[in-house]
C-alpha cells in the first residue's frame, strides 16, 4: 500500500522516522568512545572487547535484509515499531549488564533491533511522501544520521566521562519512548506494498547463519575449527545464491550483478568499507590507553571524520549527476589509501595533529566516494531491481564492516593473544595498529585499482 498522507500526519512520521535514523549511528559511534571503561570494568581483553560493536553490526548485517522483505509483505511500521521494542529494551539489559558476555549479548540484540529500523525507515518515508518530494525527506533522513555519527562521539565521551559507560545505553530510552509515543498516537496505517508475495524462508535461513559462520571462523582463523567454519560460511553463501536465482521473490536478486558496473561499484564498496571502519575503534583505543587522552576529547577527535563527510555529501551527490561520477569515486579511494597509509606510521607518541590529518583525509575521501558511489550503483540496475538493489548495498555495507572489525579482531587475537592493554604491552598493541592499518592500506589500494578499471570502461561518458 503507498498512500500519501496529509501534510501534518506526514511529518509526524518523518519525526519518528528521523529519531529511528539518528539511534543506529549514534550507538554505533558511541560505542567506540565506551571501550576501554567497560573493559577496565570487566577487565576483559581487547578480543572479547571487539565483540561488542561487532555484535552489534553482526545482527545488522545478518537480518536487515529478511527484515525489509518482512514489512514490505506483512507492513512496515509494525517492523519499525517492533525493532524499537527490541532496541529499547536491549539498550536497558546493556545498562544493567553485570559481565562483558551478557553486555555482548545486549549489543547483539540492540543490532537486532536496529536492523529492523533500518530496514524499514526509507521504505516508510517512500510510501508517505510523494515522489517530488523524496529528495527533501531522504537529505533530512541522511542528516539525522550524520547528526548521529557526530553526536556519537562526543556526546558519547561526555556521558561515558562524566555518568559512566552504562548512561550511554539509557540514553537511549527516552528517544525509544518518544518515537513508540508519537506511532501509537500519531500514526494509525501501516503501509507494505507486497502483500500476495511470499517470503524467502529458505534463503533466510541460509543467509543469517552463513553470514555469523563466516565471521565466527574469520576470527579464529589460526584455528582448526575456525578455518572450518570459514569454508562453511563460503559453501553456504555459495548455496544461497543458487537458491535465490531460482527463487521467484527472492531476499537478494543475484541477477542485478550480471552487469560490470554494478558488480564493480558494489566490489569497491565493500572494500571501502572493509578498510575504513573499524579504524575508529582502533584510534579510540589507541587515543585512551596509549595517548591517555579523556572519552570526550576522544569524541570530539573522532568527530571530524563524519563531520567532513557531513558537509561534503550533498555537494558531491549534486557534483556526480552533472560528471562522471566515477571520477570522484576514484579521487576519493586514493585520499582514503592516503589516510591509511598514514596510519602505518603511528607510534606510541604520535602527535595529534596527525591523527586529525588523518580523519580529513578519510572525512574528504569518503564524502567523495559515498554519494557518487551509489548514483553509479543504482544508476546502473534496472527499475525493477531498485528495491533489492537498495537492500544489496545496505546489506554489502554492512557485510564490510563486519569484515573490518573482523580484521581488527583477528590481528588482535594473532598479536596480544588476548591480553589485556596494560602498559607493559603497549608496544604489542602498536604493532597490532600498524599490521591492521597496513591490511586496510592495500585493501583500499586494490579498492582503487578496480574502480580505475570502471573509469576506463566508463571513458567520458555520464553514468
Amino acid at each position: 500500500m503507498s498512500e500519501v498522507l496529509d501534510k501534518k500526519n506526514s511529518r509526524y512520521v518523518l519525526a519518528v522516522v528521523i529519531l529511528g535514523a539518528f539511534l543506529i549511528p549514534f550507538m554505533g559511534a558511541a560505542l567506540n568512545v565506551s571501550l576501554p571503561s567497560i573493559g577496565n570494568e570487566f577487565l576483559i581483553d581487547l578480543v572479547w572487547l571487539s565483540w561488542i560493536p561487532t555484535a552489534f553490526i553482526l545482527a545488522n548485517a545478518a537480518f536487515i535484509l529478511p527484515f525489509g522483505r518482512l514489512g514490505d509483505i506483512y507492513g512496515r511500521k509494525k517492523i519499525f515499531t517492533s525493532g524499537v521494542i527490541i532496541f529499547a529494551l536491549a539498550s536497558l539489559m546493556a545498562a544493567l549488564s553485570p559481565s562483558g558476555i551478557l553486555l555482548i549479548i545486549s549489543s547483539f540484540l540492540q543490532g537486532l533491533g536496529c536492523s529492523m529500523i533500518f530496514a524499514t525507515g526509507v521504505a516508510i518515508l517512500s510510501s508517505v511522501f510523494p515522489v517530488e518530494t523524496h529528495g527533501q525527506s531522504f537529505g533530512i533522513y541522511i542528516a539525522a544520521v550524520y547528526a548521529g555519527l557526530l553526536a556519537g562521539p562526543i556526546l558519547g565521551g561526555f556521558l561515558t566521562q562524566t555518568f559512566g559507560w552504562r548512561s550511554i545505553f539509557l540514553f537511549n530510552i527516552p528517544l525509544c519512548i518518544a518515537i513508540l509515543s508519537l506511532i501509537v498516537l500519531k500514526l494509525n496505517q501501516d503501509w507494505s506494498g507486497s502483500y500476495k508475495e511470499n517470503f524467502d524462508i529458505k534463503g533466510t535461513l541460509i543467509y543469517i547463519p552463513s553470514i555469523s559462520i563466516l565471521l565466527y571462523g574469520f576470527t579464529n582463523v589460526f584455528q582448526w575449527y575456525g578455518q572450518l567454519m570459514i569454508g562453511l560460511g563460503i559453501l553456504f553463501l555459495i548455496l544461497f545464491i543458487i537458491i535465490e536465482y531460482k527463487t521467484f521473490n527472492p531476499l537478494i536478486n543475484p541477477r542485478i550483478f550480471k552487469k560490470i558496473v554494478p558488480g564493480i561499484s558494489s566490489l569497491t564498496t565493500i572494500l571501502m568499507i572493509t578498510s575504513t571502519s573499524a579504524v575508529w575503534t582502533l584510534i579510540s583505543l589507541y587515543l585512551q590507553y596509549i595517548q591517555t587522552l579523556s572519552p570526550l576529547i576522544v569524541g570530539i577527535i573522532l568527530s571530524i571524520q563524519p563531520l567532513i563527510v557531513a558537509i561534503f555529501s550533498p555537494f558531491t551527490g549534486k557534483l556526480s549527476d552533472n560528471i562522471n561520477g566515477a571520477y570522484l569515486v576514484l579521487i576519493g579511494m586514493i585520499l582514503i589509501s592516503m589516510g591509511l597509509f598514514l596510519g602505518i606510521f603511528i607510534e606510541l607518541n604520535t602527535p595529534l595533529i596527525a591523527i586529525v590529518m588523518l580523519a580529513v583525509l578519510l572525512g574528504l575521501g569518503n564524502a567523495l566516494f559515498s554519494s557518487p558511489n551509489t548514483n553509479i550503483f543504482m544508476g546502473s540496475v534496472d527499475k525493477k531491481f531498485y528495491g533489492s538493489s537498495s537492500a544489496v548495498l545496505s546489506t554489502i555495507i554492512f557485510t564490510g564492516q563486519l569484515l573490518s572489525l573482523g580484521i581488527l579482531i583477528l590481528i588482535f587475537t594473532g598479536t596480544l593473544g588476548g591480553l589485556e592493554v596494560v602498559p607493559s604491552q603497549y608496544g604489542t598493541f602498536i604493532i597490532s595498529l600498524k599490521d591492521t592499518f597496513t591490511i586496510f592500506t592495500a585493501l583500499s589500494i586494490i579498492g582503487t585499482l578496480i574502480i580505475s578499471l570502471l573509469v576506463l570502461k566508463i571513458g567520458k561518458n555520464k553514468i
